[in-house]
């Protein structure tokens, strides 16, 4: 039994050959093979034997190892076949890791929880997400209101600092306000492209999203929330007011429209980046 840590280029490059294992860009894999930034994003995730956690997309295995050696259950959503021999293989050590095959974006995830973490205080969801999906599998979680308590996932740079981003910035848009009307969001630390195999051609960040018990503002509807959200990002150059015509009342409704942002107290001429969480509910709340 093979207990080495997998996230060494050595080891990551053994696996790699004994399996004759090649990468598919259409999966966005980059395995990472440096055990410090894996300590990070673990220690972020404030895991202990009481503890679950899910993971997507273990590849063949580096950070899984690590949570079992901290959580007291760990479930790994893989959807490449392929590695399901290898995570076999590698986490043979870990009886209490067990690999789900399926896509996570198809997935009963509440099901999943309920069903696998019985004896578990908490859950959390810990992740090096491919590029491509990121913002798919936030939002999936998100949305779905999942009993989660942390979200920690590696991901492109620029969209950890969107994710994170104040009013008023420029990374300021309609992901930012989303993502924390659900949770506070913060960067963990900053990883450069070097730490994997093979290397991505941009930076990554490990965002920690803390799920709130219940969403920051009040809405009467979630949708129209959404909706009005979308709609004032929808063209950033473009003011509130013309976003929102274009987008969500039409021209012929001006006048309603003007009347209702002025009951909200905010000014037309404002660009949807200026606005916070309250803002952008008062407004959906007047529409609602």
């Amino acid at each position: 039994m093979d207990t080495r840590d997998i996230a060494t280029p050595k080891r990551t490059k053994e696996i790699l050959q004994k399996y004759g294992f090649s990468f598919k860009k259409s999966l966005g894999q980059n395995f990472l093979i440096d055990l410090n930034i894996l300590s990070k994003i673990v220690g972020a995730a404030e895991l202990t034997k009481e503890k679950g956690v899910i993971e997507i997309g273990p590849g063949i295995g580096a950070l899984t190892e690590q949570l079992a050696r901290q959580a007291g259950k760990v479930a790994a959503i893989e959807i490449d076949q392929r590695l399901l021999p290898i995570l076999a293989d590698t986490l043979s050590p870990y009886p209490h890791a067990e690999v789900v095959h399926g896509d996570v974006l198809e997935m009963d995830v509440a099901t999943l929880i309920r069903d696998t973490f019985t004896e578990q205080s908490s859950v959390s969801v810990v992740a090096n997400l491919p590029y491509y999906v990121t913002s798919a599998i936030l939002m999936k979680l998100l949305e779905e209101r999942l009993p989660l308590e942390n979200i920690v996932v590696m991901i492109q740079k620029e969209v950890a600092e969107r994710i994170s981003a104040k009013p008023g910035t420029k990374a300021y848009g309609a992901l930012s306000v989303l993502a924390q009307f659900y949770a506070e969001a913060d960067i963990v630390t900053i990883v450069p492209h070097t730490v994997f195999i093979p290397q991505p051609n941009v930076d990554s960040a490990v965002l920690r999203l803390r799920i709130r018990q219940k969403p920051a503002v009040e809405v009467k509807s979630e949708k129209m929330f959404y909706r009005v959200v979308k709609a004032s990002f929808a063209q950033r150059r473009k003011t509130l007011s013309n976003n929102l015509m274009n987008n969500l009342f039409g021209k012929d409704r001006k006048e309603e429209m003007l009347a209702m942002l002025e009951e909200a107290g905010i000014d037309p001429a404002r660009r949807g980046e200026t606005l916070s969480l309250e803002e952008f509910a008062r407004i959906s709340n007047l529409i609602s």
